[in-house]
């Protein structure tokens, strides 16, 4: 009995020793405290933050979940732009008070982020929880100040726009505090519609513009809803912030004070749109950032722009600044000071205001640029608070394109062209100013290969015609035989050293001045090339540029829109004639200004001594018929000499033709010049 006893619980005992070796098998390999460190380090460096979370203990992922560990680094770590992450983790020496089921480790973190980098270093615990260690995680993993209920928030530092300034530090383009006009919806009088007129009527708003902005999906009664921008002197404020419902608050705009008389100068700036963000986001533009659209605003747009700067912060549970994890200042935009002369640039654009045209003003020794006007035009201010699809329909259907820039545009300078012609004429030794061409009547063609195109000029009153009269009467006849004299190698080798086919000096778009399309082939081109017509073209800021070949002895002077201070003019195109037959010419065109029987004799003005061209380009399809005519008249005083000016008018045939334009260079050179 016994021994079978004995027998059975030794086959018992065999069997329970079986099913635990069996058991031990089925559970899996604990791992060591330092590969489960390691493992989670490497997820995080990785920012495998599902990964992580499998590393925590028990204990930790009761008190958060997977989505919310996983939403939270990503939240903040996508919210401080954080670029690169480095994180170690070295074994602290053993504190034999520790607790056996405790092992600590220093954690060294270093970041780069958008606002600049944070390092930082902390204790981190493991717990061992039955036979599995876990890391024993907290906020205070991600930043050591941070607790569960706190937030990490990032602020803008905004950075200023460089502004823009005239010669004398007067602004053109500048940041100005304005009034902000708003509705509060339930503070406005009922019905409703008497505060929308009123206000309308004193913004130059419709009342279906300012309705869709009170009818968006975000405004509520209590609400301040954004209508329109006034500048903090207008006289408009009083009655603005009478209207019941009117509320307002300062803000931050940009503002050109010249509006209208400097906007195809200073252009304007606006909201980034998708190709403009696709195209810059590499150099830190959003969204939402404001950017150069056209004029200096936009070739000037790396230098004016600020580098807005950046801080990261955590804020506690109740809303309060808690700590500055990292702080990048901003860098405020640079300021442009221009050699533009304000009250210049006022000057001419009323001068030109009621003419589709151009001006274009320079002190000729030094080639500091003085005035830049284009009319019609367009008030850049509108751009800031909005443009209403009305104000662009208008704008855009203009037949005299306000948005069009016509100082920097390539036009037929026509007449304005003879000087040039000569100045080569006389260089090449291809011309006897003193020698009189026989001219008969108003037409005149080469030979029968012209077939029925003829050179027309405006008088034939004069039947022997010499460099002098050729000028003062505007020959066209004239030019025509001295380009043909020339020869059509010569002519576009020497014409083409005054710029032409290049860009000229200038951070502004202007069009590249050209002599022909495809080369002077034919006699009949070449004539007509010879005073300024053809397919000759040039923009006015080149013509006045041109003409400093006249005041310098000979060598054209750089154009300068930037303001340095200097006394004298960088040279552009060295010894294209002598100064001789730069002093000759002056000479002459003194001529056209102060003999009575010149083209230009309206212009004149006691005490002071203009040389000077006048021009007409006549624009038509075929000989014989009636075009458009484009005014020209190009001046500059010749004592001590300050003032060269270049001015275009378009569509001046039933105005008198260039004589349209004498008044307007009297005026400009009384005010400047004098």
């Amino acid at each position: 009995m016994t021994g079978r006893t004995v027998g059975k619980a030794a086959g018992w005992g065999g069997l329970f020793i079986a099913l635990l070796l069996a058991l031990a098998a089925c559970k899996p390999e604990v791992k060591p405290p330092e590969e489960v460190m390691e493992t989670f380090v490497a997820a995080w460096q990785k920012r495998d933050y599902a990964s992580m979370y499998t590393g925590l203990t028990s204990r930790v992922k009761e008190s958060v979940t997977q989505e919310a560990f996983v939403s939270r680094y990503q939240n903040i770590y996508e919210g401080i732009g954080l670029a690169e992450l480095d994180i170690t983790a070295e074994p602290m020496e053993k504190d034999p008070s520790a607790k056996s089921d405790q092992i600590r480790y220093k954690l060294h973190v270093d970041m780069k982020t958008s606002a600049g980098p944070i390092e930082f270093s902390q204790t981190a615990a493991l717990r061992k929880e039955e036979r599995a260690w876990g890391v024993d995680w907290s906020s205070s993993f991600l930043f050591p100040q941070l607790k569960d209920t706190d937030k990490v928030r990032v602020q803008t530092l905004p950075a200023k726009r460089g502004e823009i300034l005239d010669r004398q530090g007067q602004g053109l383009a500048i940041n100005e505090d304005q009034w902000e006009v708003g509705l509060v919806p339930e503070k406005m009088a009922e019905p409703s519609d008497e505060s929308v007129g009123k206000l309308a009527a004193l913004l130059n708003l419709k009342p279906e513009d300012i309705r869709a902005k009170l009818g968006v999906s975000w405004v509520k009664p209590e609400l301040f809803v954004p209508i329109g921008l006034v500048p903090k002197d207008d006289p408009r404020e009083s009655e603005l912030f009478s209207v019941q419902g009117t509320a307002y608050r300062t803000k931050r705009v940009r503002s050109y004070p010249l509006g209208a008389a400097a906007a195809h100068l200073t252009g304007y700036i606006g909201k980034l749109n998708g190709q403009e963000l696709e195209k810059r986001k590499d150099k830190g533009y959003r969204p939402d950032d404001w950017i150069g659209k056209t004029g200096l605003e936009l070739t000037l747009e790396d230098r004016l722009r600020g580098r807005d700067g950046q801080r990261i912060y955590i804020m506690d549970a109740d809303g309060r600044d808690k700590a500055t994890l990292a702080k990048r200042d901003p860098v405020d935009g640079e300021d442009v000071k221009l050699t533009i002369d304000a009250g210049l640039q006022r000057a001419m654009y009323r001068e030109l205001e009621n003419d589709a045209g151009a001006g274009v003003a320079m002190q000729p020794l030094t080639g500091e640029l003085l005035a830049l006007a284009s009319t019609p035009s367009y008030d850049p201010n509108l751009w800031i608070s909005g443009i209403s699809a009305e104000q662009w329909k208008k704008w855009t259907e203009n037949p005299d394109k306000p948005l069009f820039n016509r100082y920097a545009r390539a036009y037929s300078p026509g007449s304005a062209f003879k000087p040039i012609t000569a100045a080569i004429a006389l260089e090449q030794g291809a011309l006897d100013p003193k020698e009189e061409k026989p001219i008969a009547g108003k037409q005149w063609k080469k030979d029968a290969s012209w077939g029925n195109y003829y050179v027309t000029r405006v008088s034939g009153a004069a039947s022997a015609v010499n460099l002098t009269k050729a000028l003062m009467y505007s020959d066209n006849i004239y030019f025509a035989q001295v380009a043909l004299d020339l020869g059509a190698e010569r002519f576009e080798q020497a014409a083409g050293k005054f710029g032409f086919g290049e860009k000229l000096p200038l951070p502004l778009a202007v069009d590249v001045s050209s002599l022909s399309n495809a080369g002077i082939k034919k006699d009949i081109l070449l004539a007509d090339s010879g005073y300024g017509q053809g397919e000759v073209v040039m923009s006015p800021l080149h013509v006045a540029a041109a003409y400093t070949v006249f005041v310098n002895g000979g060598n054209m002077i750089k154009p300068v829109l930037e303001y340095d201070g200097r006394t004298s003019g960088e040279v552009w195109k060295s010894g294209l004639i002598r100064p001789e037959v730069s002093r000759m010419l002056t000479e002459q065109m003194k001529e056209v200004i102060r003999n009575p029987a010149g083209t230009g004799r309206a212009a004149r003005i006691d005490g002071l001594t203009l040389a000077g061209k006048t021009g007409t380009a006549e624009l038509k399809q075929k000989k014989g018929e009636a075009g458009q005519e484009n005014g020209w008249f190009v001046a500059y005083d010749t004592d001590k000499p300050k003032l060269l000016v270049a001015l275009m008018v378009e569509k001046v045939e039933a105005r008198g033709g260039s004589s349209h334009l004498a008044e307007k260079i009297k005026v400009l050179f009384r005010g400047f010049a004098m």
